[in-house]
């Protein structure tokens, strides 16, 4: 929706209306909203954008599409809107002061859907069915009679259509661990499966290449491509390859344009998702799995079509050409990180032909990327990013849960990606590239005083944000809370997004950016794979429709991006408040991570490691300071958990 209301805020061609959106079409037309032409756009006296609710309870609009200030509502003028809705506003003039806007049209609900649960509760000396949203806990009306609600079981978890308060799908009972999938996905109207035009248009492509099919492409079967992933990996985006002799590498990424037509069944349901989402124990794919994890990924002992950046170096590891053209690719060996790094540490035990034709390249090629990543380095940021993997047992319940390093496997082939990414945002002046602005004076002045209180000095008139950053996580480190620290810095800086124009990325320190690398899952890199295909191609036409809509599309990817986030959050929650449920009264070690009242604690031990637990203390904590958190209590609906924090005797 949100990209439907940015083409009417920069003009829809009648044309181009979705089938889906005549109604609403219809109606702003009919409420004088709308210029009504060819060109259809919202007037000038109205603005187009979303709510967001005060706690006094009157509310902002945050305009869409246009760079304005937001507009007061006042809560009589909000007629019916709630937090995260999608409006039409009308413009309030004013001789002074703040402008203003009345509700007049909402586009969109923030949340079509709810997930709501069956609780029995006791009203009255009767025990009666009541439904309570799985976020708020708060109670939820819905449009069915109470004999039917009464026949089912205590803990039912069901998805909720907000706009008909009718119950559209039975997603499980809370008690059964393996609905905290369901329950993630359906808070964020995600879903797994794919239409059956999508899955018979995948399986159309097969399971192998023909190499005959494609004279065109740059043979380049008798390289020693690999790919490296983590184990679990079912779908290989790239696979790199290094000729030592002539210094150049090669970044081969799966072609995934080739399988998804512009429009087509599955480019229609992947544009929808945006992104895979990834759970501790499977993929939701942006594309179906016929494609995902087989034609379209770069297996092992198979030919694949793949874009390929071959990337050029001098003497001094300044890059000095760029190519990009349709090749065929062989892959020959799949590894993990943790085999690579054995490689990286210089240990070389059961190794074949094979993994000696690699290592003849792999290795000089990491030395060649550690002196580009340290120069890299001296514009851009670098931070610790431990990340949490869980696994589960077979009951869906948490089996272990491990902080995952970032190691020089990682280093290795994240900086290839970033060299391909590069080249790929220079061939393009317009389209779709990947920005962070710099943080704001007011994030950076809260970051300072919060590093004043850990005790770390931060040199204020320092105009290079790197330095600055380098002498805090210096400081950070001999205190042993850099990893910390290094989050509260990722913390103050704006939130990365994808934008039409080309604007610096502050963090990595470059002044072009784009995603190119994972066309399997973000729709992203594939839109730009189709625009420098039709680039290298001459195909004008093509360029330019991808372009007319591209504008709108960075919004909608934007967000889709947030959403997959936040559900991979609340599933990790979910698990870690099932675990929590079961340990009542136990203490963990724990560290402040928020000291406001309340204070949060995130846990750092056991099944329970990166939990969020939210304090009933009233006392004040420092940030960082080490604690022992008791589990005082653990919601798995709304997959909260409560605890109380003491102090450690020193």
């Amino acid at each position: 929706m949100k990209e439907f209301v940015f083409k009417l805020v920069k003009g829809l061609a009648r044309k181009d209306i979705p089938r889906d959106k005549r109604d609403i079409i219809n109606d702003l037309i009919a409420l004088g909203i709308l210029e009504n032409g060819q060109i259809l756009k919202i007037k000038p006296k109205y603005r187009a954008g979303k709510v967001d609710i005060t706690k006094k309870g009157f509310g902002f609009l945050i305009p869409i599409g246009v760079k304005e200030r937001d507009y007061i509502i006042e809560s009589h003028h909000l007629n019916g809107a709630s937090k995260g809705d999608l409006v039409i506003a009308e413009i309030i003039k004013r001789k002074k002061g703040r402008p203003k806007a009345k509700v007049v049209y909402i586009l969109e609900k923030s949340f079509v859907y709810s997930v709501v649960y069956l609780k029995y509760e006791f009203k009255n000396g009767r025990k009666v069915p009541v439904l309570r949203n799985v976020k708020t806990d708060q109670p939820v009306y819905v449009n069915e009679k109470k004999k039917t609600l009464k026949k089912l079981p205590d803990g039912a978890v069901f998805k909720v259509n907000n706009y008909t308060a009718k119950i559209e799908e039975v997603l499980g009972v809370l008690q059964d661990p393996w609905v905290d999938e369901k329950i993630s996905l359906g808070l964020y109207n995600k879903k797994e499966e794919f239409s059956k035009k999508a899955i018979k248009e995948a399986k159309a492509f097969g399971d192998y290449v023909d190499k005959l099919m494609y004279p065109d492409r740059v043979d380049l079967t008798n390289l020693s491509f690999c790919t490296i992933d983590p184990p679990t990996a079912k779908d290989h985006d790239d696979a790199i390859y290094f000729d030592k002799e002539k210094n150049e590498l090669y970044v081969a990424i799966a072609d995934v344009s080739e399988y998804v037509y512009l429009n087509g069944n599955i480019d229609k349901e992947a544009k929808e998702r945006g992104f895979s989402i990834y759970f501790p124990h499977k993929a939701i794919p942006m594309l179906p799995r016929e494609l995902s994890e087989n034609i379209c990924s770069l297996k092992e002992n198979e030919d694949r079509l793949a874009f390929v950046f071959k990337i050029s170096f001098d003497d001094n590891n300044e890059v000095i050409k760029e190519e990009l053209f349709e090749a065929i690719i062989h892959s020959h060996r799949k590894y993990s990180y943790d085999r690579v790094d054995e490689f990286l540490e210089g240990k070389f035990e059961n190794i074949d032909e094979i993994d000696k034709e690699i290592l003849s390249w792999l290795m000089p090629l990491w030395e060649k990327v550690k002196h580009i990543r340290t120069e890299r380095l001296k514009t851009g940021l670098e931070f610790e990013s431990d990340e949490i993997r869980m696994s589960l047992d077979e009951n869906g319940m948490i089996k272990e849960v491990k902080i995952e390093k970032e190691t020089p496997s990682h280093k290795l082939i994240e900086d290839c990606m970033l060299l391909a990414n590069k080249a790929a945002a220079k061939m393009i002046d317009f389209g779709i590239f990947r920005v962070h602005e710099k943080p704001s004076q007011t994030s950076l002045d809260e970051l300072y005083s919060e590093l004043g209180a850990l005790g770390i000095d931060v040199d204020v008139d320092e105009k290079d944000f790197v330095k600055v950053v380098e002498k805090i996580q210096a400081q950070a480190k001999e205190l042993g809370i850099k990893k910390f620290v290094d989050k509260l810095i990722i913390r103050s800086q704006q939130q990365a997004r994808y934008d039409a124009a080309c604007t610096p990325h502050f963090a990595l320190g470059f002044d072009r950016y784009t995603h190119f690398t994972s066309p399997i899952r973000r729709y992203s890199d594939l839109t730009l794979h189709r625009l420098l295909k039709a680039t290298i191609k001459n195909q004008q036409k093509i360029v330019d429709y991808i372009l007319r809509n591209v504008e709108a599309l960075v919004v909608k990817l934007s967000e889709l991006e947030r959403e997959a986030m936040k559900v991979e959050w609340d599933f990790y929650d979910r698990k870690y408040a099932r675990v929590a449920e079961l340990n009542i009264g136990k203490k963990y070690e724990g560290i402040i991570e928020d000291k406001e009242i309340p204070p949060i604690a995130k846990i750092l031990e056991d099944k329970l490691l990166g939990a969020r637990v939210f304090l009933k203390n009233t006392e004040k904590f420092n940030l960082f300071e080490k604690v022992d958190v008791e589990i005082v209590s653990s919601n798995i609906a709304t997959a909260k958990i409560k605890g109380k924090a003491y102090k450690k005797l020193v």
